[in-house]
């Protein structure tokens, strides 16, 4: 058994999340062992993280009104949308893996820059810069996050913010978004210099928040995101928002909902 396994094991074995009782360990993403023990009638249950992490665009914020800005800019090719935001994840690991570090709005102006110069689209760094931060600071919380983030805080959960966006933009989002008032810490990897998916940056939010990974959960509408949180030992809830699918070569998340209500009302009942 992995050493990941072993200790995903550990924090599962003495839990029970109410109304999915019997849940199949393969399930989970746990290895065939754990199958077998479940097959012998072992029950398994699952406890409270001591911390849930989020993941702020996409996530809690409603990425639209920058995915037109976006679009414009781009000649209103939005077909282009999902190649530049890969581009831009793309070359926020490239900084990452090379020891550098620039603002991840900075890194999204330089390649909407590269989308549109292999398009043949005319696009000034000023233009990127606008099309992006601009609208990116103004988001707004998609319709049930602000109601279900009351209801874990009420159910005594400690929430936390966790983005590759910078501390002056998740600040400024959320004073706009009207959820500034809602997380206990907001952090970001511009502290660390490692863009998340890269294992330092989980440990360092689990070191930052004086948690073990496995007491901490991230909730997070992206694949990448939630197969880092996973790798570093980590617990997950993926909102599976439109367009987005969990890497099938990462572990499975113990949730997985179209909304953070559903993924609320579960964590609210885990004992």
């Amino acid at each position: 058994m992995s050493h990941q396994n072993e200790q995903r094991r550990n924090f599962v074995k003495k839990s029970a999340l109410l109304g999915l009782a019997g849940m199949a360990m393969p399930h989970l993403g746990f290895s065939a062992n754990e199958a077998q023990l479940e097959k012998e009638n072992i029950s398994y249950v699952l406890e409270r993280p001591k911390v849930i992490f989020f993941d702020v665009n996409e996530t809690l914020l409603d990425l639209n009104a920058m995915r037109e800005s976006v679009g414009n800019a781009l000649g209103k090719r939005n077909d282009l949308l999902s190649l530049w935001f890969t581009t831009m994840l793309q070359y926020s690991l490239v900084d990452t893996v090379a020891r550098q570090y620039h603002d991840f709005g900075i890194v999204g102006v330089a390649t909407l820059q590269m989308v549109a110069s292999n398009n043949k689209i005319k696009l000034t760094k000023e233009q990127a810069t606008e099309a992006i931060l601009k609208p990116l600071r103004s988001l707004p919380a998609h319709p049930e996050v602000r109601s279900s983030l009351e209801n874990l805080k009420k159910a005594g959960y400690k929430i936390v913010s966790f983005t590759n966006s910078s501390n002056l933009g998740v600040k400024t989002q959320f004073e706009n978004s009207g959820l500034i008032d809602l997380f206990e810490e907001r952090l970001s990897v511009e502290d660390i210099g490692k863009f998340k998916p890269h294992s330092d940056a989980y440990d360092w939010a689990a070191r930052k928040m004086g948690v073990q990974p496995q007491e901490c959960l991230l909730v997070a509408a992206h694949g990448w995101d939630i197969a880092g949180a996973l790798w570093a030992n980590w617990r997950a809830a993926f909102i599976s928002r439109p367009g987005a699918q969990l890497y099938p070569l990462a572990p499975t998340p113990e949730f997985n909902e179209s909304n953070l209500k559903l993924i609320a009302d579960k964590l609210i009942a885990l004992t």
